[in-house]
This record gives C-alpha cells, sequence and structure tokens, in this order.
C-alpha cells in the first residue's frame, strides 16, 4: 500500500479544513464575537500549517488503487471529524470534547443527530438575537441556563460541516487538485453513494467539478429564495447548508417548526432535490431529458415518496387543522425522512399515529437515490435486490428459462449484483450488533432501533427517547452510533477495509492491491 500518497492526501485534506475554518471565522469578526473568531482563525492558521508540512514531501510513486482509495478516504473522514471538534471544545459550545465529536461527526456525515438539546437551542437563540419565528418563555430560557452560550460563528460551523460533507471533502479535492485518473476513480467509488459510480464525463476529475458547481448552484438558488421567504442571510445559509448537504442541524429547538409555510415548503422542495442522483441535473443541462424521464430509479423513488404522503395525510388528518396542512407538514416529513435530512415540523413527534411512525421507519432504511447527498439503503440497491428475488423464484421455477436483472432495460453486471447482497449482508449485520451493544442503556426497543437506523441512515432524529436529541445514551453506545453514522455515509466497505488493514496484522505495504484494469472492468 502506498501508505505515502494517503499521507499526502491526508495532507491536503488538512490545508482545506483549514481553509474551512476562517470562514466561520469571518462570520464570528462579523457579529461581533472576537473570542470565538479569534479561535477559528488561529485553529484554521495551525492547521493549514500542519496540512503544508505534511504536503511538502511529495510521495515517490503516485500508484494509487482499491485499497489506497477506500483507505485515504476513510482516514480523510476521521480527521477531518476530529479536528472539526476541536473549535466546540474551545469556544465552550461544547465543553466535552467526546460530545464534541460526536456532533462533529454527525455533521460531516450529514446524520444531524445531536447532543444538545432542543431547548438549549431556543434559550441559546434568544440570548445571542438569532431572529426565530417562535415565542421565548421565561421558564425555558431558565430552564437551559446552564451551559455555554453557542455563537454564531459556532452555529455557523455546526451547520457548514453538512455542506462540506454532503458532496464529499475527497471528491471536491479531486475536483482541485492534479491527481492522477486511478487516484480519482478510487476515491470517487468510495465516497460517493451508490452501488456504482458512473462517470457521465470523459474523466473523474471533471465528474468532480460538475458534481460541485451543480451542488453549489442549488446551494446558491435555495439561499436566495430563503431570503425572500423573509429569512436573514445568516438563517438562510444555515438551513441550506443541512437542506442541500440532507444533514438537518438547525438554529432553533423546533427545527423547522416555528418558520412560515413558505420556508418549510421551500426546505421541503430542495430536500426533495438533493435526494436524486445529481446525474439527473447534468442530463438536463445537456437537453437530455428523456433519459432522466426513463430513469427506473428515479420513478420508483417518486411512486414511494408520493404513496407514502397519500398515507401519512389520510392516517394523519386529525392533527391538523384542515386537509391543506396536513398535505404539506406529511409531505415534509416524507421528503426529511427519505431525504435522510432529518428536519422537523411537528412538536411531538410521537404525537404520530403508529401506522405513520412505521412508514417513516421504512423510510429511514431506503434512503435516497444512489449519487445524492442523502443516506440509507439507497432505491437503487432496493430495486436491485427485489429484481434478484424475483429472478431467483424465475430460475427456480424455469430452471431452463435464461433471466436476468435489468434496470433502465440493461442488464446489471453480476458483480454488481453481488457487491449489492454483500452490502445488504453488512448493513443487517451492523444493524443488528449496533442495537444489541446500544440496549445496554436500557431503553426501549423503539428508541434503540429507531437511534440504530437514524445513524446508520444518516437521518438524525429517531423515535420516543432519541426523538430530539441523544444525550440519554452513554459512552460506549455513543461510540457505536458514532461508527454507525461514519460507516452509514462512507458505503459500509471503506471503513471495514481501514479496519482489516488496522487489525489484519499484517504490513499494509506487502498487500497486493486490485489493479486498475479490474477497477474498470467493475465500474
Amino acid at each position: 500500500m502506498n501508505i505515502s500518497m494517503i499521507r499526502y492526501l491526508l495532507a491536503y485534506v488538512l490545508c482545506f479544513e483549514g481553509a474551512f475554518l476562517t470562514l466561520p471565522a469571518m462570520v464570528g469578526f462579523y457579529y461581533g464575537e472576537t473570542k470565538d473568531a479569534l479561535i477559528y482563525l488561529g485553529l484554521a492558521a495551525v492547521v493549514f500549517v500542519i496540512g503544508m508540512l505534511g504536503k511538502i514531501k511529495k510521495p515517490k510513486s503516485e500508484a494509487f488503487f482499491a485499497k489506497e482509495g477506500f483507505v485515504s478516504v476513510s482516514l480523510g473522514w476521521i480527521v477531518l471529524s476530529l479536528v472539526g471538534a476541536v473549535p466546540f471544545v474551545l469556544t465552550g459550545a461544547i465543553p466535552y470534547y467526546f460530545n464534541a465529536l460526536f456532533e462533529t461527526i454527525s455533521g460531516f456525515t450529514t446524520t444531524g443527530s445531536s447532543i444538545i438539546h432542543p431547548d438549549v437551542l431556543t434559550a441559546n437563540a434568544a440570548r445571542i438575537g438569532i431572529e426565530g419565528k417562535e415565542v421565548l418563555t421565561d421558564a425555558i430560557v431558565k430552564g437551559a441556563g446552564n451551559f455555554h452560550t453557542i455563537s454564531h460563528a459556532t452555529l455557523f460551523w455546526r451547520s457548514f460541516t453538512h455542506w462540506v460533507g454532503g458532496m464529499g471533502v475527497l471528491v471536491f479535492i479531486m475536483a482541485i487538485l492534479p491527481l492522477g485518473a486511478s487516484s480519482s476513480i478510487h476515491m470517487m467509488k468510495a465516497e460517493s453513494p451508490g452501488p456504482t459510480v458512473g462517470k457521465f464525463l470523459p474523466k473523474a476529475k471533471n465528474t468532480a467539478k460538475t458534481l460541485y458547481l451543480i451542488y453549489i448552484a442549488i446551494t446558491f438558488i435555495e439561499m436566495i429564495a430563503l431570503i425572500i421567504a423573509g429569512l436573514t442571510p445568516f438563517e438562510s445559509s444555515t438551513l441550506t447548508f443541512g437542506t442541500v448537504g440532507t444533514g438537518g442541524f438547525a438554529l432553533l429547538g423546533t427545527s423547522i417548526g416555528s418558520y412560515s409555510t413558505a420556508v418549510q415548503i421551500i426546505i421541503t422542495v430542495f430536500m426533495i432535490l438533493c435526494s436524486l442522483n445529481f446525474t439527473m441535473y447534468y442530463l438536463l443541462l445537456i437537453r437530455k431529458p428523456k433519459l432522466v424521464f426513463f430513469d427506473e430509479e428515479l420513478r420508483w423513488y417518486f411512486v414511494l415518496l408520493i404513496g407514502a404522503i397519500v398515507i401519512l395525510t389520510i392516517n394523519g388528518r386529525a392533527l391538523f387543522s384542515g386537509w391543506g396542512e396536513a398535505i404539506q407538514q406529511s409531505a415534509f416529513q416524507v421528503a426529511s425522512i427519505s431525504s435522510t435530512t432529518g428536519y422537523g415540523t411537528v412538536a411531538d413527534f410521537n404525537a404520530w399515529p403508529a401506522l405513520t411512525k412505521g412508514i417513516l421507519l421504512v423510510l429511514m432504511g431506503i434512503g435516497a437515490c444512489a449519487g445524492s447527498t442523502g443516506g440509507g439503503f439507497k432505491m437503487s440497491r432496493l430495486i436491485i435486490v427485489l429484481k434478484s428475488v424475483k429472478n431467483e423464484i424465475v430460475n427456480i421455477t424455469h430452471p431452463r428459462l435464461v433471466s436476468k436483472v435489468k434496470m433502465n432495460k440493461k442488464s446489471v453486471a453480476n458483480d454488481i449484483i453481488k457487491r449489492t447482497m454483500a452490502y445488504l449482508g453488512a448493513y443487517v449485520a451492523i444493524l443488528i450488533v449496533s442495537v444489541l451493544i446500544v440496549s445496554i442503556d436500557g431503553h426501549s426497543v423503539t428508541t434503540n432501533l429507531s437511534a440504530v437506523m437514524a445513524t446508520l441512515n444518516n437521518i438524525g432524529p429517531g423515535f420516543d427517547s432519541v426523538a430530539t436529541d441523544f444525550t440519554c445514551y452513554g459512552t460506549i453506545s455513543k461510540i457505536v452510533l458514532m461508527f454507525d453514522m461514519l460507516v452509514g455515509r462512507l458505503e459500509i466497505f471503506p471503513l471495514l477495509v481501514l479496519f482489516s488493514s488496522i487489525f489484519s496484522g499484517t504490513r499494509l505495504q506487502g498487500k497486493r492491491a486490485l489493479g486498475i484494469n479490474t477497477m474498470k472492468k467493475h465500474l
């Protein structure tokens, strides 16, 4: 394994994180939060210098194979999170590093599961003057009085981690740095969500650039729309980061519930847009709408969304003043859960009927489309699994009939089916083991199952005790949930490859990696 190349890439990760940390510093200076601004600026300088020192010595060999790609991406996200948690502690927003790390991993993986109680956010909004649309009572402010104030700078950084993690920091590096073709495709395969990495442009580097341009464009469009709807630039930017990154960190304890219907509708639309494969937007740009319209994953995803909205509307009609509000609120919840964003509008999430919560739990597992910023098992994988089951039944009942699994009228390669089934097996195994471990804390089955599904699928809130925050869990459970957030965002195998390399007891340099030609065959 080319360790020097991995070290070189991690140095670039630190350089970019140092650059990212200057943004909350500027926000702090703007709002007169000089102390916090200087903390972010000083940390940015230190991280950037360490990154620059790490890349002074260039690798002797640029050979980069699948294993290096998976390990680089996994280590990149771990380093990103370890450093990103530091400002929470230094500013006093989250005094304990372990809790800060939980919050940071949740941010970068676009999970949105928080250890900050909603009342704390509510009281904090009143204290620092965020223009929320809710009425704050003295009881709430006093009840959350024993905490460190979270500044505009830190709230910005907390939400900005969603935006960085949404498309992926390594994809961002690929779009800018002159990396080789093999390096780019292996990292993109490790970091991009979905069962395959399709290249709609000749080079992976160009693909990364196009993806980020689309991502940036969607970001600015939503920001402008929210400002027009009446939000301040600070509110619009932080909520946009949580929406396009499908993360879910909000500024207020009521999440999105205190904002106007217009704001909620805008966020609903963009949650759905960012849960779709970004390749679809490129195809629309080059005027190939037929390819978008006939995409099988897209069609089934919209069937799922519409069906869930209809059932939730009918089942939850009694919770709202009229059918219009019921449809709007149901659409928001379905979009939030299926896109794995995790924003909420209903004050008591547990007030939903049992059938509604059951449907939302299913949507948690399925998640968004491949190639989106959303998490979950992915709709494309579900289609492949269901068609594979159907195909197996046909082969058993008609042994002489040659039947193949097809998507978009094309046969799915056997190795893709094999990897999908392996992913399903690993997914179920991690889910079961995680639920068993977190059950040590003694919470209900609903709490434990939804907590694991919420973190493993990068959604955020769960049911019962974790409907608002995850402070109810102890250290061991939080470690498991942090692992679930990382393994869910990185699509399981990159992190498993890293752990396999660490615990195998063999020298990393001695392992022969999968060659470029073999990878091209898989892609």
